[in-house]
């Protein structure tokens, strides 16, 4: 077997896999999730899937990368939509984004931001990249905030302790963003605000008749979450 056939034979299983996995998250759930079972459903005997996806593990992180990666490019696709519209307009889009993809994705996105898999630890020299997707574009519009105007750099009317301070520098040099620490600060808040909300709608923690426009809601805390950002 040549190496183009052998890569083409695993890019096949592992898709097929990725896509048997999915549904077994929605049918299961994460902490269910189980290879053999996976395995059995693509036909195929164990010891060949193996080969490609040796364990559990490796599988649920396959479907975290998947997701991530997902999301992220989700989120540069509305971006790119949007390349003349202003400021507030492309960090709504941002996270009203986020929130489709979830709706859309309830399991996906429990994986990614719901209870952790007992027993499982993703393994950061995969996952941080693409986990850090939205994060990273979201601070890449605060330093444009920033540069334009649209955000105060420095600290407002609520001072950072110096301990977090120092925290929030090495979080901004990690990210390799130009502003005050401050405003990283703020823009955790924003990030905080955006899956809290996120993830009490996806979860049904607000209940089932609290809120009978669950997407104006959502833009009404991100805006509020903006006027704090502005400074």
């Amino acid at each position: 077997m040549t190496e183009g056939v052998r890569a083409r034979r695993r890019d096949d299983v592992t898709r097929r896999v990725l896509e048997i996995g999915r549904q077994h998250l929605i049918e299961y759930g994460a902490a269910a999730l189980s290879l053999r079972a996976v395995t059995r459903d693509l036909g195929m005997v164990s010891s060949a899937v193996y080969r490609y996806v040796a364990s559990r593990d490796e599988l649920l992180t396959l479907l975290v990368v998947d997701a991530y990666t997902e999301l992220g490019d989700a989120v540069d696709a509305r971006l790119a939509e949007l390349p003349r519209a202003s400021w507030d307009a492309r960090v709504l889009a941002v996270c009203a984004t986020v929130r489709e993809w979830a709706l859309r994705e309830p399991a996906r996105y429990a994986l990614l931001y719901g209870s952790p898999v007992p027993g499982y630890e993703a393994p950061g020299e995969q996952t941080t990249e693409p986990g850090t997707r939205v994060v990273r574009t979201l601070l890449a519009l605060m330093a444009e905030g920033v540069r334009d105007g649209d955000v105060v750099d420095g600290v407002t009317d609520v001072p950072v302790p110096r301990a977090l301070r120092a925290d929030l520098a090495r979080v901004r040099g990690e990210l390799e963003v130009e502003m005050d620490p401050a405003v990283v600060g703020r823009a955790v808040m924003m990030w905080s605000v955006l899956f809290g909300a996120v993830s009490l709608e996806v979860f049904g923690q607000f209940g089932t008749d609290t809120f009978t426009q669950p997407a104006a809601l959502f833009e009404h805390q991100i805006r509020l979450a903006l006027a704090a950002l502005r400074g």
